[in-house]
């Protein structure tokens, strides 16, 4: 599934920008004498460390539903048609109610 990678790899390269952005921001402040950039440097980092590691586990969840789906949808069009079809009728329906 290729397609499927290429479309969520510029979310996934940003995200990874960000974070090395938070990273050279550590690094910039590791000279600090200060205790209160100290503690702040050291609250990020490890905020850092735990974000990539849940980003990580999230991404890939992800991508393995949008597969699923994909599969699912290649497998059997006319149920994901008949399913956004309904899905459109009745959020059409709720809007328009006053």
């Amino acid at each position: 599934m290729t397609t499927t990678d290429s479309k969520y790899n510029p979310m996934s390269q940003e995200m990874r920008y960000i974070m090395d952005h938070a990273h050279a921001l550590v690094d910039a402040t590791s000279g600090e004498l200060d205790d209160r950039i100290k503690s702040a440097r050291n609250a990020l980092k490890e905020r850092l460390e735990s974000a990539k590691s849940g980003y990580g586990q999230i991404e890939e969840r992800l991508l393995s539903k949008v597969q699923t789906a994909d599969e699912f949808i290649h497998i059997k069009p006319y149920y994901a048609i008949g399913g956004a079809f309904v899905t459109g009728l009745l959020l059409g329906w709720f809007m328009s109610r006053k």
